[in-house]
């Protein structure tokens, strides 16, 4: 089990998060892309994903399970 410490400021405002190396290696292990993980998503993408945001908190009704669309596939 990963034992992860959250780190706080003077406020009590999480600014980090410590995992000790063991934890971390067994991490590494069982992804191993997990260091490439680390870039900045473009922009393009970030707004792609608000406005995916934005069409699902007006359109509520418009969501549905997964295994409807492969029913339908």
């Amino acid at each position: 089990m990963l034992q992860a410490q959250v780190l706080r400021d003077s406020r009590g405002i999480p600014t980090g998060v410590f995992i000790p190396i063991k934890d971390w290696e067994n991490v590494k292990i069982a992804y191993p892309d997990i260091e490439e993980c680390d870039s900045d998503i473009p922009q393009w993408e970030k707004e792609f994903i608000d406005r995916r945001l934005k069409t699902v908190k007006c359109n509520p009704e418009r969501l549905q399970p997964i295994e409807t669309l492969f029913q339908d596939l």
